[in-house]
């Protein structure tokens, strides 16, 4: 079976400095694969390789088509959906504005109404301007924003980063509704937890590469990896 998304031999460079160094990696159809590694190690800059936001060199396919040399909005229009760590909403737009910049089509699988059925204070704050809403509910407009776009691939950078235990629950609850949906998330995360929640495999990286990639469990049993790329101090 072809994969959703292959990735083989991946570079990518901020200016001169270069960050991924011929990563490899394969997202199969409603899959969550957790990227996993210590800040500095690349995941972030993958996220971007992938949606064609800094300069990168190697293959990158999906659905069995060649992205490598599109720009960001022609991948997006292909399925893709990029949630970053900065959520990136309209500051000076309303909640529904902004829902209605993402949509992609009224034919698409997530529709205004789904998005706020995931997250009700959506519904409850729609006429609300984005710059006054709360890092929590910023960050589920910038997924719900997403959603609307009716991506098979949802890349997310950080989504629980700083927010309450009780948003990180809805937005956790938010990708499993996805993946039953047949949505493929690549998921940044840093909290063990919601990747041993979450995750159907892990791929950790260091020094911009894949140093493991296989299941949680798996993962979870080797103490070299957790110890020489996961472990902080």
């Amino acid at each position: 079976m072809t994969a959703l998304l292959e990735v083989d031999r991946l570079n990518a460079w901020y200016d001169a400095s270069q960050v991924l160094h011929g990563v490899s990696l394969a997202i199969n159809e409603g899959e969550i694969v957790a990227l996993a590694g210590r800040n500095g190690s690349g995941r972030s800059t993958l996220a971007k390789a992938l949606m064609g936001v800094v300069r990168r060199e190697g293959s990158v396919r999906f659905r069995g088509q060649s992205i490598i040399a599109l720009r960001p909005h022609v991948i997006a229009r292909l399925g893709i959906g990029y949630v970053p760590e900065q959520r990136d909403v309209f500051p000076t737009l309303t909640v529904r504005e902004n829902l209605l910049l993402g949509m992609k089509s009224r034919m698409s699988r997530f529709s205004i109404d789904d998005a706020q059925r995931l997250f009700p204070v959506l519904r409850e704050r729609a006429s609300v301007k984005a710059g006054a809403l709360s890092g929590g509910e910023q960050q589920m407009l910038a997924i719900a924003r997403t959603l609307v776009g009716d991506p098979s691939l949802v890349i997310v950078d950080e989504p629980t980063e700083g927010l309450a235990p009780q948003v990180v629950a809805q937005v956790a609850a938010c990708l499993t509704d996805l993946t039953q949906r047949g949505v493929a998330i690549l998921l940044i995360e840093q909290r063990a937890s919601v990747v041993r929640k979450l995750a159907t495999r892990v791929a950790v990286m260091g020094h911009g590469a894949i140093v493991f990639d296989g299941s949680p469990d798996a993962l979870a049993a080797d103490d070299r990896v957790t110890n020489e790329w996961l472990s902080v101090g």
